[in-house]
């Protein structure tokens, strides 16, 4: 059997994983790789294959796609581990923001890409691990965002025809002058409680999110800890306002934002949740959400 499973998603970077599945066989087969190559068939199919490769003993596992297909084969490959998985993640970057294969230092050429395949070096990286309401439970590999941030995301997923900025700009303030809801949280980190009311909270594994929001430039994927964004309630303008700062990274020293470490949280309200996983929205809300680092969870291919 071959060491390496392959899993692209074809509708990646609107067709481009598709598109670019035959390079990646060319090249690897150049470079004397010898691997499996499937295709994902839709939402949630790349957890499975990646849940099934990993028992069946394959030591490398590649997500080809976005921030989305590599959220689900992470979770495939812990999904029966206990913590300890056996197989190593790999990374072709194909879709739009790809934050976390990026910021880990998968190329975006893609056979620089499949070189790191070949070479098999290694780094040990982080994971988070969110449970929903007591019932829902996924791994993490970027962030969770809860509030304006998911609202946000959960708005884009309404929007099939725009990328980027066109996009983007119109979702915003679609969801800062109609749909903004600030919940009133008990927030709990490592035991320490607060009651606020809350405009955003991101709990962030890794520095960037959506491609370009560098909302946690100190953030590590290796350190055992999270940075937590959080964001207190401001005006409709001011928070329009606040929008570039989190594209620059600069928003750190507005008067509404605070950052703070921690390894557990816990976010509890009686108003309804919205948040995205990794840009995944999982379910439509909730009123209980439980996040915890898994320290050096996961070995992840990496350029050397």
């Amino acid at each position: 059997m071959s060491k390496t499973l392959v899993i692209v998603n074809p509708n990646a970077g609107k067709g481009y994983g598709a598109k670019i599945a035959p390079e990646i066989a060319h090249s690897l087969g150049r470079l004397g790789h010898a691997f499996d190559l499937v295709q994902t068939r839709g939402v949630g199919n790349a957890i499975e294959l990646a849940r099934v490769a990993a028992a069946q003993g394959y030591e490398t596992i590649v997500a080809v796609g976005g921030d989305g297909t590599t959220h689900e084969v992470i979770n495939g490959i812990m999904a029966d581990a206990n913590g300890h998985p056996t197989a190593t993640l790999g990374c072709i970057p194909a879709g739009s923001g790809n934050d976390f294969a990026v910021m880990n230092g998968a190329p975006t050429d893609l056979h620089e890409a499949c070189e790191v395949i070949a070479n098999g070096h290694s780094q040990t990286v982080d994971v988070g691990l969110v449970t929903i309401d007591g019932k829902v439970r996924r791994y993490f590999d970027n962030a969770v965002g809860i509030g304006f941030d998911g609202m946000v995301t959960m708005e884009t997923r309404k929007v099939k025809h725009l990328r980027g900025m066109a996009l983007y700009l119109p979702v915003v303030l679609k969801t800062i002058f109609l749909t903004l809801r600030t919940p009133r949280v008990e927030l709990s980190i490592d035991g320490e409680v607060q009651d606020v009311e809350v405009l955003m909270l991101v709990v962030c594994n890794g520095p960037r999110e959506g491609g370009t929001f560098h909302l946690a430039p100190e953030a590590l994927f290796d350190d055992g800890v999270f940075d937590i964004v959080l964001a207190k309630r401001i005006p409709r303008l001011e928070m329009l306002a606040l929008v570039p700062r989190f594209m620059r990274g600069t928003h750190l020293s507005h008067r509404a934002v605070s950052t703070l470490k921690g390894h557990r949280i816990e976010v509890r309200s009686e108003d309804p949740l919205y948040f995205h996983v990794d840009g995944e929205i999982l379910v439509d809300h909730a009123h209980h959400v439980q996040i915890e680092i898994v320290p050096a969870a996961l070995r992840m291919l990496a350029r050397f």
